[in-house]
């Protein structure tokens, strides 16, 4: 019956009924925004998450309450963050809700960042304590072995604060590290192993509780049809291979269309292509701006909109050569050729669109990151550059001005500014101009432009450059964590990459949606989406079936789900270094500082292994004090024997021997009770 479970989900036969409500009201903090906000709801009470949260901001307090360097922090053997400290942030959430402290280590670094920018005066204090909360959010993270609790409980579990007596939105840890851009939570490997998962498509989203993952059921399924089912297209995986895939067409119809100019100023089949493509990255941009606000607007999305722009541009260009008659070629062959030359500008912008799908491979992303960063950089030298031109301008044009009352060379004046810009200055026309002050001016701002500002914008990309290069991996693993969340964020519950956006918007949303019943429409967007993605989701059931022969072999050894064997560990477990000796050459051979370093932590497992023993020593303290009591005992019984009588004396001998063992010795007794209390 499994082959014919992904046929009876796309019939709608076991689809329990959701919601298919697409408002996206929240800017990028929604894992699942195609549900309603009252959907999310914290898993423990913000009052005791923002209890827990002012626990851990305490701690760090007190455990880092001076300047340090950093590297007292995030040393492995810091003295700072000792594993005491990481011990009792977690037992800052107790026994029931410890699986939300790093959402609180990761809200007080929000709340440390934001006070080192309103107090400048402790501002290296405050980052201090915000690195503080990376690192132990990270040894938690590393030191966790039920893979499970750490996926389901601690990363994608949603957790609020209150904040002016009101929850906030629920978020994870996954998003959290994201937006805070927290370098070391990103590069721990439980966290990027559930990456890993939700870039596969093995953890998705629960149908019935929206704000929960579960594993995928058929990851493990070596049935090819089960596999062959459009909702697999929600994996970010498969979905970034759609499109890089569309991407490479939409370069390739691009191509065709200029090497096949039409001067009639008609339009063929593969520019009708080329335009509906753009129509659909134009709505799909429109949409994301529409229902998640103008914060989802970065790079890309204003790089593209410069794209889609220009042919707009040649499109509307086209339209007004089209419209004129065919004998009036002259203003045909012009508009038409408008067209063409802006259609012709935007070529580049179409080779550097491609790196907007190929990040996902490390040598692309790593460089986008150090592109990224200098961009970032540059603002300093462009705000620079705009104020020393504004000036140095209405200078010109102001001598300019003074000679005939009337400006009448701001076009050279431009350019010849624009020329020094590009370090290839002409002195050459300023000779003459109101000479010697617009020769001399024109001297000064070039040395200004080429010997300040472009050694300024050098030494700011070096900076940039050095900082990212020391952290290029963990820079193009937060990227990645971001651009998987990317996709798990999607505003629409049915994948329509664009251009095929169009027809969910055309033939299935405007005709059907309003007034069809929900399950019925639910039904047909599955079918639309099995035609439109059957090749794909080909290709993607056979990968999906070998990744679940591998799955199986890794279980069938013990291992994880996406373990790999690699060449080294081929062999190893034949091998025997005991018998053969090479132990213990290896053993002889390390270091001192390794074997002090081996045995610290002996000690430290030790003393973790000796907090059994403390009940002990709290059950030798009552048995000295017991042994007392019996010795008082044993004296009033002496007593009473001498005092009594002989049947009285029997009596007490009897008790002194249960009770004080043997004669009454007391330093016997003693011994036996210790000898006994150490066994």
């Amino acid at each position: 019956m499994a082959r014919f479970g992904a046929f009876s989900r796309l019939l709608g036969l076991d689809r329990p009924p959701h919601r298919h409500d697409s408002w996206w009201h929240e800017h990028r903090r929604r894992l699942l925004p195609s549900y309603r906000e009252d959907s999310f709801v914290s898993a423990i009470p913000a009052e005791t998450v923002t209890e827990i949260a002012l626990r851990i901001r305490l701690l760090l307090e007190k455990c880092v309450p001076l300047e340090l360097p950093v590297d007292h922090i995030t040393s492995p053997n810091s003295k700072i963050v000792t594993k005491k400290v990481i011990k009792a942030a977690k037992e800052a959430g107790g026994k029931h809700h410890r699986s939300c402290v790093v959402y609180c280590l990761l809200v007080n670094k929000r709340w440390w960042k934001h006070q080192a920018e309103v107090e400048l005066w402790d501002a290296d204090l405050h980052a201090l304590r915000a690195v503080a909360c990376e690192v132990i959010a990270k040894q938690i993270i590393e030191t966790e072995d039920d893979m499970d609790f750490l996926f389901h409980q601690v990363l994608l579990k949603r957790y609020s604060i209150m904040i002016n007596n009101k929850p906030t939105k629920p978020s994870n840890v996954v998003e959290r590290a994201v937006d805070l851009h927290a370098l070391r939570v990103i590069g721990t490997s439980g966290y990027q192993k559930c990456i890993s998962y939700l870039w596969r498509g093995w953890l998705v989203q629960d149908e019935n509780d929206p704000s929960t993952f579960v594993e995928y059921r058929d990851k493990d399924n070596t049935s090819f049809w089960s596999h062959l089912d459009p909702d697999r297209m929600r994996a970010p995986m498969y979905q970034n291979w759609t499109q890089m895939l569309i991407s490479f067409i939409y370069l390739v119809l691009y191509t065709l269309a200029m090497n096949s100019v039409n001067p009639g100023g008609h339009l063929d089949v593969i520019e009708g292509l080329l335009y509906a493509f753009t129509l659909g990255f134009m709505c799909d941009e429109f949409a994301k701006v529409w229902k998640a606000g103008f914060a989802i607007i970065d790079f890309w999305s204003a790089f593209n909109s410069i794209l889609y722009g220009l042919l707009t541009t040649s499109l509307v260009f086209r339209f007004i050569a089209f419209s004129h008659p065919g004998s009036d070629v002259d203003w045909r062959h012009h508009y038409n050729t408008l067209s063409y030359n802006f259609l012709a500008v935007s070529a580049p912008m179409f080779w550097l669109r491609l790196l907007l799908y190929l990040d996902s491979f490390r040598f692309f992303g790593a460089m986008l990151v150090v592109l990224k960063v200098m961009m970032k950089e540059s603002i300093i030298f462009f705000a620079l550059l705009i104020v020393i031109i504004a000036g140095f301008l209405q200078a010109f044009l102001g001598l300019d001005q003074a000679d005939d009352q009337v400006v009448q060379d701001a076009l050279f004046i431009v350019q010849s500014m624009a020329n020094a810009l590009m370090q290839s200055p002409d002195f050459s026309g300023f000779e003459k101009f109101n000479h010697p002050f617009g020769l001399l001016l024109y001297y000064c701002f070039t040395f200004v432009v080429m010997v300040i500002l472009l050694n300024i914008l050098i030494a700011l990309y070096n900076s940039a450059y050095e900082d990212i290069y020391d952290n290029a991996n963990d820079e193009y693993l937060a990227m990645f964590a971001q651009k998987t969340m990317q996709f798990v964020r999607a505003p629409d519950e049915n994948v329509f990459i664009p251009p095929f956006n169009l027809i969910e918007i055309f033939l299935l949303a405007m005709p059907l949606e309003w007034w069809m019943d929900k399950k019925t429409y639910e039904r047909i967007n599955d079918w639309c989406m099995a035609t439109i993605y059957s090749p794909l989701l080909l290709v993607s059931a056979f990968i999906e079936v070998r990744t679940a022969q591998e799955i199986r072999a890794n279980r069938a050894r013990g291992d994880g789900d996406d373990d790999a064997v690699e060449e080294w560990e081929q062999r190893m477990g034949e091998l025997d270094f005991e018998a053969d000796g090479w132990a213990r050459t290896v053993e002889g051979a390390k270091s001192q500082m390794v074997k002090m370093q081996e045995m610290e932590e002996e000690e430290e497992a030790e003393t973790r292994g000796i907090r059994g023993e403390v009940e002990i020593g709290k059950l030798k303290d009552e048995v000295r004090e017991l042994k007392g009591l019996v010795g008082e005992l044993v004296g009033m019984l002496k007593e009473m024997k001498e005092g009594k009588g002989k049947g009285v004396e029997g009596q007490a001998t009897t008790l002194t021997q249960l009770v004080g063992g043997g004669n009454g010795n007391g330093a016997g007794s003693s011994s036996s009770s210790s000898n006994g209390g150490r066994e």
